[in-house]
């Protein structure tokens, strides 16, 4: 749960989100200075005028920044919203409903585009709407298993982490289109899954199957939040089994498992 915060369950605003992290009392971006955190509440208000968020058919949520009257401008929540990964903050997305805001989940910043809409006093004006994805999409993105080309056309090990740093190197500078968030968790994947020839590399054991592509079985795990120092570096990211993924994110030892990990990073990564 991120921040303590459980998808679909409502919270008070002022006793369990102001409360426990403080932030602007008013407005629907939230920038606590104390806590690596930027919450957007989602709600109606943008319906009297013509407008709302959205959720695409593509998953993406298209959320309309903050500004009610103008031309909206790439400033304060805004901002933070589209820096949230260069800033190492966690973006969070809260629905506004009759008893409390809903967690909806933990987003990343995808892209934004302008947007024609009126303002609180009817003129239209240019209105910024951020595109976000799920970070779970993000995550599930790494661990497909397309099929794999065959080890005699396979780029050799060091041609693929030039590829995973170049694609990482890419965030956050170069605003991002859409799509590019999947293409570098794919290149980020191809490397880890390389370098662990096989076997998981927390303990040790092969991949217990392999794929219907003849591939072993392992799965992307981020030793680091996504947002630690930018999204999916490669350096940061560890293949191992399903049962020790479960173990690092659920485990009464998770914390330490963790721990272990960058350990092993740090070694062979030379960090």
């Amino acid at each position: 749960m991120p921040w303590g915060f459980e998808e679909g369950r409502v919270y008070n605003r002022r006793r369990e989100i102001h409360g426990r992290y403080g932030g602007q009392q008013r407005g629907g971006i939230i920038t606590p200075a104390d806590h690596a955190l930027v919450i957007c509440i989602s709600g109606e208000e943008g319906e009297q005028h013509g407008y709302s968020d959205r959720m695409r058919a593509d998953g993406v949520f298209e959320y309309f920044g903050q500004g009610q009257v103008g031309d909206m401008q790439m400033l304060r929540g805004n901002k933070h919203i589209r820096d949230h990964a260069e800033n190492g903050k966690d973006l969070l997305v809260f629905r506004n409903t009759a008893d409390g805001l809903r967690f909806v989940g933990q987003y990343f910043y995808e892209a934004d585009h302008i947007e024609r809409a009126p303002d609180r006093e009817g003129a239209m004006r240019d209105a910024i709407v951020f595109e976000l994805r799920h970070i779970d999409a993000i995550l599930a993105s790494e661990n497909e298993h397309a099929n794999a080309p065959r080890p005699d056309e396979a780029p050799d090990l060091a041609e693929l982490r030039r590829r995973a740093l170049d694609a990482a190197s890419a965030v956050p500078k170069q605003k991002k289109q859409t799509g590019s968030v999947f293409e570098r968790a794919k290149a980020v994947r191809e490397y880890v899954l390389a370098r662990s020839k096989g076997r998981c590399e927390d303990c040790g054991e092969p991949a217990p199957f392999a794929t219907s592509a003849g591939q072993p079985f392992l799965e992307a795990h981020h030793v680091r939040r996504l947002t630690d120092g930018g999204p999916d570096d490669p350096r940061f990211v560890i293949a191992i089994c399903p049962n020790c993924h479960r173990r690092a994110h659920f485990g009464a030892d998770a914390a330490d498992c963790n721990a272990r990990m960058l350990g092993f990073l740090k070694l062979i990564e030379k960090l």
